[in-house]
């Protein structure tokens, strides 16, 4: 049994009385994150997910002191910064402490020449466009939650953009990164810009949520803005024509910077237009202006190939001015018994459409609206996104419902043998299902957190690990 007013009076001994909190405020507000399932819960006053002390970090020395007293007591913590998590990465399943790190000062540099960022894990991700933007770069990541996550967040839960057809995911942006482990020692993990000596041990901790180290300072690729966009919006036949068109965009080596498919229900949303009644897609071309005519030329014809028809930009500009908006979601969320969750996942080429074709059918009973839409696209297949708005008589019963669309969701999921997870990450969502998606593989990474983070402090309940 955990002597918790001992390790409060250690820590406040070690960082000083205003960083450590046993307020039941701060205590509460540390217990949820975005999640669906939790916000209908705190609007029950409901939590828990409760730290037994929130500690508020300032510096990376604050970060080690605290390891260093939770590994001598066998204290379990967990990181937070913006939890901007919608999966409940961030949210403590053993109590213990939270390690808000959120309040380390920001602070960035820009190496033009190597073209690269150094930005300190708190920094907000959307502040930092911005500032680079008006130097005349741009990160290339963009997510959704651009304004309300940091860049170390990105890494840890192996985060990518809405503009990731060109940029590529965070795995594909990061140069460097350092990362204090459970047992205090601080590393730098780097390539100049490649490096063939041995693995590449930057992709340790790059989606490890934070089970085996805490990410204090990113590097990441940065690109000089382009003189030229230009976007084209599709009517397509039918969902496998336009997952086709994908396909084929993305194995003629183009590289247009956006790229979204709706199905006919969410293309009503997408359209903002009720009537609208067929799948639509959404592609945008950055760069040179000879290359974004040549490649916008190409992308045409390859629609048109498909059964596409140009309805002009407009449905994909309005999206572009939307992009950072969560109105839909939240303020159902917001209402009583009102409930929506968006769930992406992802699978090959040959097997996206039966995936989609399943979800719709076992999803549809459990909510007023399933829509769903695809991007992120590869070679080998796309990540797809599952959305759900419905509502319930009053809050209980939409916390019920918002656990049978998981469990259902991931069942299916696991029958088709598709990706649990394209970005969004683990979290207390996932969990239960990490080892059966990870299969064997999941052996290597408890053995890692047995050697990283030997007495199981960091994150605990998350990855499927205990």
């Amino acid at each position: 049994m955990l002597d918790y007013p001992l390790i409060e009076k250690k820590l406040e001994n070690a960082l000083g009385s205003a960083k450590v909190s046993t307020m039941k405020q701060d205590l509460e507000a540390s217990s949820h994150d975005t999640w669906p399932l939790m916000t209908k819960l705190n609007l029950l006053d409901k939590h828990p997910n409760m730290a037994d002390i929130v500690v508020k970090a300032q510096s990376d020395d604050d970060i080690c002191q605290v390891l260093a007293l939770a590994n001598e007591d066998k204290v379990p913590v967990t990181v937070r910064a913006l939890a901007s998590s919608v999966t409940g990465q961030p949210l403590p399943t053993k109590g213990g402490i939270v390690l808000d790190i959120s309040g380390i000062p920001s602070e960035f540099s820009l190496n033009e020449e190597n073209m690269t960022v150094t930005a300190t894990c708190s920094q907000n991700g959307g502040d930092l466009e911005d500032l680079l933007q008006k130097q005349g770069w741009t990160l290339g990541h963009s997510p959704q939650s651009l304004y309300r996550s940091t860049v170390g967040g990105w890494l840890a839960t192996l985060a990518t953009g809405q503009f990731s057809s060109l940029y590529g995911g965070i795995e594909d942006l990061v140069v460097g990164y350092e990362v204090i482990l459970a047992t205090g020692e601080k590393m730098s993990l780097k390539a100049n810009p490649r490096a063939a000596m041995g693995p590449d041990l930057r992709q340790i901790f790059l989606g490890s949520e934070g089970t085996l180290g805490v990410i204090t300072s990113v590097t990441l690729k940065v690109f000089p803005q382009m003189e030229a966009e230009a976007f084209m919006t599709y009517a397509i036949p039918t969902v496998k024509d336009g997952l086709a068109l994908m396909r084929e965009i993305t194995a003629s080596n183009l590289k247009p910077f956006l790229v979204r498919f709706y199905d006919t229900e969410e293309a009503k949303h997408a359209m903002q237009d009720k009537s609208f009644d067929s799948p639509v897609l959404f592609l945008g071309s950055r760069g040179l202006s000879t290359m974004v005519d040549a490649e916008q030329s190409v992308l045409h014809q390859l629609a048109e190939k498909h059964g596409g028809k140009a309805i002009g930009p407009e449905g994909t500009l309005g999206w572009m001015e939307r992009r950072f908006d969560f109105s839909t979601v939240e303020n159902l969320l917001a209402t009583k018994g009102g409930f929506g969750e968006t769930i992406e996942i992802a699978h090959n080429w040959d097997s996206i459409h039966p995936l989609w074709a399943d979800l719709k059918q076992a999803l549809s009973p459990l909510a007023n609206e399933v829509i769903s839409h695809f991007s992120h696209i590869y070679n080998q297949g796309t990540s797809m996104y599952v959305i759900l708005l419905g509502q319930e008589a009053d809050n209980e019963a939409a916390v019920a419902r918002l656990e049978e669309i998981w469990k259902t969701t991931m069942e299916v999921c696991i029958k088709h043998g598709a990706e649990l997870s394209h970005h969004h990450g683990g979290g207390l969502a996932r969990s239960p299902y990490s080892r059966r998606s990870i299969g064997e593989a999941h052996l290597i990474l408890r053995k890692l957190k047995a050697a990283l983070d030997p007495n199981a402090i960091l994150n605990p309940g998350k990855l499927g690990l205990d």
